[in-house]
């Protein structure tokens, strides 16, 4: 009995002082244990990824590029492989698994000296501690420091936690961290397309990627994947047929496809640029966010080589500023030539070296291949020399005329001529990277949504945004907020305003101010459709002045043209700047029937956790949540919450009046596109800044040509030149194959055939044009139609006989206590019955 008692004393003894070295052991160790509770907000530097409309990528931003999926979205096989191949007691454990010890040295002894691999037993727990909190080392210190950080860690955090750490940063092989890069970079698939013998193949790699991989130990990779199946059916996860075809499957890998990107620079920096602004530069490069751009890539394409075309168009009507560089000799000349680098904004050119001039039509170049190309003088005959600013040298009669043997010049295969005759193999064209630049929005009038964004010829050359940092005078642009402001103040297209000399005295020494038009002629009263479809700067004018700059101002800082208008009559012209982006919206206003709208580049963004964090569309949509597709199912119906900020009568007014333009005024060359457009040109004066900016019912483009650093375009230069054949472009390939669709006419709307010269009703037989009017407001037979004269006054009724007089006079401006307007006699030479009594109405100011 005595000895028993001993016995259980010693018992006690080695107990309790197993007990207290176990204390010790952790409190010794617990000293500088890593703190593990960072891991309940722990969240890894993801990247994040911007897809175009269709679905491509477009751009990556990251601080480090690595791929994050949330428990909920990981395929429950592809646990259960992981599961039954690194913790099948995983759920029943507390952080350490004692059966798994028991067992791991149990077969550890079996296996002395054998060469076999020691067995561990540690958990997925214990695996997340040594991955995410401690190193590699291997000794005793790491593997106690491993268990007591399980242990806490369990008792923390969720299981479904755990196994989302895990899963995402178990190191795979093949440069794969987590099971999502792994799943692509083995078999070029997302996690949920796995078969269950693919899963189980990457839940054989975390003890030993290097040994099991899939061609160098191929037999062993398939030996290890058929175990974890086996493991998986003991487990019960899967069944017998799964696992008998599971173990049936070849091991193939697959190559990950090049990912298929959306080239759009400029569009990408703006929706970097909008991130930031929404989420901070962390959000951006560590968030992990999914976003959604609202660029259409055909679209996109289209506008960019319109754009660039464009450009280069109105470079090569510019002449010849000379080659790139010169060679003296040609020794080596490929070798040379490889060396030399491309100039930014030629990427997608080549450079070559003229090897023999004044060939017989044409020239032999050299490219930096060491292969020759020939480029026929057709090609050569734009490029003229450029004297004294604008004027071109004498006319290209041989190739010598233009460049010289040994100029290094950039060049671009062609295939066809001018006239569309196939030319043979190695024909080249002579390219100049343009010295002008320009920006281009299109976009939805109905949503806002941008689909595509040029901000310049090449971000190579510069990653300034002409469409939507750049701010231009939109010249005449601008004109259809004045005609709208005089349409929502009583005025209809047919009303005549007085085309005749017209003076502003600032005051204060100041000179004065005389509109012209662009013509330098004056047309005596015309309709209002007549004045913007020839885009009249002294019926503008006139107009602004009776309606007033203050209203204008209102409309104008209303559909978001400008921020701060300011008040004087030179605005009414386009003197006051704004972006291709703000003026492209305005008429998508005028486009949708007056309905505001809000340029997004950004459809939808969602956090690395798949939740949707950022809608351009917040429409309330009760119908649209968890319904299930089938047969006659009803459209939800989304409400319009589109604030009304412009009469939809009068809006579609403008509209008709703008497709004038296109029929019979400055944008005529449109007209054979044979579609409904509308728009506007705009030159600003000295042709400093060319403009364009038009529709279809559904498709809104704006662009605009000019130089960085303002200067004159050319005398010959205007937006009917350089920025409408862009346009031209963009619309032919973007309406391609699609009906055409008429403007829409809202309700309260009366059509009335007019005759388009007169505003009077057209006669019977004679050429008129539908007219929208205001119920009330359409012409009358015999009834006499009033002129808005010189003196801001809508008068009485004109005839207009003989010459335009030149003389004028001066009247007070009452709003514009600095300055005065002058204008003809209220009773002009030639003129009978005249108006009544005249006042004037308005705001001005300095200019």
């Amino acid at each position: 009995m005595r000895i028993v008692l001993s016995l259980l004393m010693g018992l006690v003894v080695l107990a309790l002082a197993g007990a207290g070295a176990l204390v010790y052991v952790i409190d010794y160790y617990d000293r500088d244990l890593p703190d593990y509770t960072g891991l309940a907000n722990y969240d890894p530097p993801v990247t994040t990824r911007v897809y175009a409309g269709d679905g491509r990528l477009m751009a990556e931003f990251a601080a480090e590029k690595r791929v994050y999926v949330p428990y909920e979205s990981i395929p429950r096989p592809v646990v259960a492989a992981f599961l039954a191949a690194e913790d099948k007691n995983f759920y029943e454990h507390r952080g350490i698994d004692p059966v798994g010890i028991l067992r791991a040295v149990l077969t550890n002894v079996e296996n002395l000296g054998s060469d076999r691999r020691p067995v561990g037993a540690s958990t997925i727990t214990q695996q997340v501690a040594k991955n995410m909190l401690l190193t590699n080392e291997v000794s005793v210190a790491r593997k106690i420091k491993e268990a007591i950080l399980a242990i806490r860690i369990e008792r923390t955090f969720t299981k479904q936690r755990i196994l989302e750490l895990y899963l995402n940063e178990i190191f795979l092989g093949a440069r794969s961290y987590g099971v999502a890069a792994a799943a692509m970079n083995y078999f070029n698939k997302a996690l949920d397309e796995l078969t269950i013998a693919e899963a189980a193949y990457l839940a054989a790699l975390p003890k030993a990627p290097s040994n099991y991989h899939p061609e160098r130990n191929r037999e062993a990779a398939l030996a290890r994947r058929n175990w974890v199946i086996g493991r998986m059916l003991e487990d019960g996860q899967i069944t017998p047929d799964e696992a008998r075809a599971a173990r049936e499957e070849p091991l193939i890998t697959r190559r990950r496809d090049e990912t298929e990107v959306v080239t759009a620079e400029y569009f990408s920096e703006e929706v970097r640029r909008e991130i930031v602004k929404l989420y901070g530069e962390q959000a951006l490069y560590e968030g992990g966010l999914s976003v959604r751009a609202s660029v259409d890539p055909t679209l996109q394409a289209i506008a960019t080589r319109a754009l660039r075309g464009g450009l280069i168009d109105y470079d090569r009507r510019h002449g010849w500023r000379g080659p790139v560089t010169a060679m003296d000799n040609f020794d080596n000349w490929a070798k040379k030539l490889a060396a030399i680098p491309v100039p930014p904004g030629g990427e997608g050119w080549r450079l070559a070296v003229v090897l023999k001039d004044d060939e017989p039509g044409g020239v032999d170049i050299g490219l930096a291949d060491g292969s020759r190309g020939r480029i026929p003088l057709a090609e050569l005959r734009w490029a003229r020399a450029v004297r004294d600013g604008d004027r071109l040298g004498p006319e290209i009669r041989k190739a010598s005329d233009a460049i010289k043997l040994g100029d290094v010049i950039l060049v671009e295969p062609v295939r066809k001529d001018d006239k569309g005759k196939d030319l043979p193999a190695g024909t080249f064209t002579l390219r100049q990277i343009p010295a002008v630049q320009g920006g281009l929005v299109a976009l939805d009038p109905h949503t806002g949504r941008v689909l595509a964004m040029v901000g310049g010829f090449s971000p190579h050359m510069s990653v300034f945004n002409r469409a939507t940092q750049a701010l231009r005078q939109p010249g005449s642009a601008f004109k259809p907020f004045v005609y709208l402001a005089a349409l929502d103040n009583g005025f209809t297209p047919s009303s005549l305003v007085m085309d005749a000399p017209f003076e502003y005295n600032p005051g204060y020494g100041q000179p004065i101010w005389r509109p012209n038009n662009f013509s330098h002629e004056f047309y005596g009263p015309t309709p209002l459709r007549a004045g913007i479809e020839k885009s009249r700067n002294v019926m503008t004018v006139r107009l602004a002045q009776h309606v007033g700059m203050d209203k204008i101002k209102a409309l104008v800082e209303r559909l978001g043209v400008v921020d701060n208008l300011q008040p004087f009559l030179p605005m009414s012209l386009g003197a006051g700047e704004t972006t291709v982006l703000r003026m492209t919206a305005a008429y998508g206003i005028l486009a949708n029937g007056g309905k505001r709208i809000t340029p997004t580049f950004i459809d939808r963004i969602q956090d690395r956790q798949g939740r949707t964090i950022f809608r351009h569309d917040n429409r309330p949509c009760d119908g649209c949540r968890d319904v299930a597709w089938h047969d006659g199912l009803e459209v939800p119906a989304v409400p319009d919450t589109r604030e009304q900020v412009a009469d939809p009568r009068t809006a579609y007014q403008m509209v008709s009046m703008l497709e004038g333009v296109v029929q019979r005024g400055t944008a005529t060359r449109l007209a054979s596109l044979g579609r409904p457009l509308a728009g506007k040109t705009g030159t600003t004066n000295d042709s400093v800044d060319a403009w364009f900016v038009g529709f279809s019912p559904d498709l809104v483009v704006g662009t605009y040509i000019g130089f960085d650093q303002p200067r004159s375009l050319g005398a010959r230069e205007t937006g009917g030149s350089a920025a409408v054949p862009v346009f031209r472009d963009v619309m032919e390939a973007a309406l391609k194959d699609k009906p055409a669709t008429p403007f829409r006419v809202p309700p309260g709307v009366r059509l009335v055939r007019v005759d388009p010269a007169t505003g009077r009703l057209a006669e019977p037989g004679s050429r008129g044009i539908w007219e929208a009017f205001l119920p009330g407001t359409e012409p009358q037979p015999d009834q006499p139609v009033a002129v808005l004269d010189g003196t801001g006054q809508a008068g009485g009724a004109w005839s207009w006989q003989g010459d335009l007089p030149g003389d004028s006079y001066g009247m007070p401006y009452p709003d514009a206590p600095y300055g005065t307007v002058s204008a003809p006699p209220l009773m002009p030479p030639g003129a009978t019955a005249a108006p009544p009594a005249a006042t004037t109405q308005g705001t001005g100011g300095l200019y």
